[in-house]
């Protein structure tokens, strides 16, 4: 019965998040990369020793980035150019490319995740993922 609970309490979560990203694809894209920005914030600190290693944290952290950027092309519909974004026009010219780049994104950060075992592997294994963020922000992102 709990478990029945569960399931239902997830679905209906996953189906709340899907209305939201609907309604407001800008807010909830900005929202899943505060989330990639705060995961490799974690990651940077464990690297710099401004807070300890921690294998499960960094494991979470990169988890993070492959499940936000799997979600990312589908928050790019037409009809978010405007408004409030730092997305450049270029995304909706060249969005197989972008959206390529984001599974990408995806499936290193999630590779990552299981490679790591500590701070060395940490530190190598997100070299590789972080080359992601520059190829999609050079190219797709306003310049602050």
């Amino acid at each position: 019965m709990i478990i029945r609970i569960a399931l239902a309490a997830t679905v209906a979560a996953f189906a709340a998040t899907a209305v939201v990203a609907q309604s407001d694809p800008v807010a909830t894209r900005k929202g899943l990369m505060k989330g990639i920005g705060g995961a490799n914030r974690d990651i940077t600190e464990m690297l710099d020793g401004k807070q300890p290693f921690d294998v499960n944290k960094a494991k979470a952290a990169l988890t993070t980035m492959s499940e936000n950027a799997a979600k990312m092309p589908a928050l790019f519909p037409a009809n978010s150019k405007d408004g409030d974004t730092a997305a450049l026009p270029v995304i909706w010219e060249k969005k197989a490319d972008f959206d390529a780049k984001m599974t990408k994104f995806s499936a290193d950060a999630k590779a990552a995740a299981g490679k790591v075992s500590n701070a060395e592997t940490l530190k190598t294994e997100v070299g590789d993922v972080r080359k992601n963020c520059g190829g999609c922000h050079n190219e797709y992102r306003k310049k602050s």
